[in-house]
């Protein structure tokens, strides 16, 4: 008798638990979408982590939610993005996706410092006029719906340049594979030609002084949501002139006047933010792989980047960023070694210096306060963009870098030696992912002074 009390008692239970296990699971009957008036529907769906006839846990929907809100967010398709859900009995319900799609086409004036940072321009370019690029850009951030881009520019002033670019990032059904292409043509009357003091100094004439072209074809593949990878085969050219060649004879690859090549770069990153432009939670890994084929000229280069931001209570966050680049030089040339301060491998209170060398790193570290924001009303594009939101970040920071030359320069202070920085600065996030940076830093030279800088955080 006891035995089949047992047993039954088991046996409730049992059922007891199977039954819970099951009404705390929810079935996604359907996913409506309102606001793409553009983008289609199958590129907003890529970006969910559930499908319809899916079935998760209760107690996860919300968190399933806001990842779905991060992704769209993230695609920089949209300006606002509200997931909710309705309940339809108690073991299904209906996804609402609601959206506010971005201004896609910007037939806009183009004009840029053509500098390496804003404040180089302005105090060592003196303002120049001479030294801006200025134009018109086509810009297509969502030609046909799909999230593909395209950008058609004519730029002149310090480099004349024509530029078309085009991505598509899907063309197959399981929305992995994608395709672009980019040609780039210029032309210059000055020139970096050297180096002198950790700083860049630059010869200027009356004609053309370089030029050339750059065409590209890319691959890419997003197996999910966070990691992307990326194959680009290009071929150029780069010619400089007598008078140039005269003065820095070891400019090119090829220590020649001309310089043709074929190159292949491989590019591998996973990147898991709440907010790509601006992330104060996450982490980001970036590994690139570049090979340049040219006559007696060849380059091979390896970068590795991490990225890892962590709150800090409810609102404080810090972020912490290491970088490596190592080339391999083939020869000594100047193009080939430029390092420290191009690209990303920039450190807050050197944007007057640069450092050449064959392999660099560098350690930054923020830690970043909220000072609260503000809206405005947009009185200009009142349908498309009613308000203006502006966010403001206090922040301290410190960077750490070093930079390895086999042939450093005998007047270079900063190669081959710890490079310090250190300061503070304002961080202020707008509409379409703007970010401007203002910071007071100070260098292990003893230089110290305010610095503008516009773009991603990361």
């Amino acid at each position: 008798m006891f035995k089949k009390n047992k047993h039954a008692f088991f046996l409730c239970l049992l059922s007891f638990f199977c039954v819970a296990r099951i009404q705390a699971q929810i079935k996604i009957n359907a996913i409506t979408i309102e606001g793409n008036e553009k983008t289609k529907n199958y590129i907003i769906l890529r970006e969910l982590p559930y499908h319809v006839g899916d079935i998760i846990p209760k107690d996860s929907l919300s968190y399933y939610n806001s990842i779905a809100h991060q992704h769209l967010i993230n695609t920089s398709l949209f300006n606002e993005a509200y997931v909710t859900v309705q309940a339809d009995d108690s073991l299904s319900c209906t996804i609402h996706v609601q959206l506010k799609e971005r201004w896609y086409f910007f037939p806009i004036p183009y004009a840029r410092w053509a500098d390496r940072n804003f404040s180089q321009w302005w105090h060592e370019g003196n303002r120049s006029l001479d030294r801006v690029n200025y134009g018109i850009n086509f810009r297509e951030s969502n030609l046909t719906g799909n999230n593909d881009k395209l950008t058609l520019g004519l730029v002149a002033g310090y480099t004349q340049q024509a530029i078309v670019r085009y991505q598509l990032p899907y063309f197959d059904k399981q929305l992995r594979f994608g395709i672009g292409f980019g040609f780039q043509y210029f032309t210059q009357k000055e020139m970096n030609t050297s180096t002198n003091l950790d700083k860049q100094i630059f010869l200027k004439t009356d004609a053309v002084i370089q030029k050339g072209y750059r065409s590209n074809i890319s691959f890419f593949y997003r197996p999910n949501f966070y990691e992307r990878q990326n194959v680009q085969i290009g071929f150029g050219t780069n010619e400089i002139s007598d008078s140039a060649f005269l003065i820095q004879p070891a400019f090119l690859p090829t220590l020649g006047k001309s310089f043709n090549y074929l190159d292949i770069n491989y590019a591998y990153s996973k990147i898991n933010f709440d907010y790509n432009a601006y992330p104060s939670k996450g982490a980001a890994l970036e590994f690139t792989a570049y090979h340049r084929f040219s006559a007696h000229s060849d380059l091979s280069s390896l970068q590795l980047r991490k990225i890892l931001a962590q709150p800090l209570g409810n609102s404080n966050f810090i972020l912490f960023e290491s970088n490596t680049l190592v080339k391999f030089l083939s020869n000594h040339n100047y193009t080939d070694a430029r390092l420290m301060g191009y690209g990303n491998m920039q450190m807050s209170g050197l944007e007057y210096y640069v450092v050449d060398g064959n392999a660099g790193t560098l350690f930054r570290a923020e830690w970043h306060h909220p000072l609260g924001g503000f809206t405005v009303k947009n009185l200009i594009a009142k349908k498309t963009l009613p308000e203006v939101k502006y966010r403001f970040w206090l922040k301290a920071f410190t960077n750490l870098g070093y930079v390895y030359s086999d042939r450093p320069s005998d007047n270079s202070r900063l190669s081959n030696t710890l490079l310090r920085t250190a300061g503070m600065g304002i961080d202020i996030i707008s509409i379409y992912d703007f970010v401007l940076k203002i910071d007071y830093s100070l260098n292990q030279l003893g230089d110290k002074g305010l610095y503008l800088r516009a773009g991603l955080n990361f």
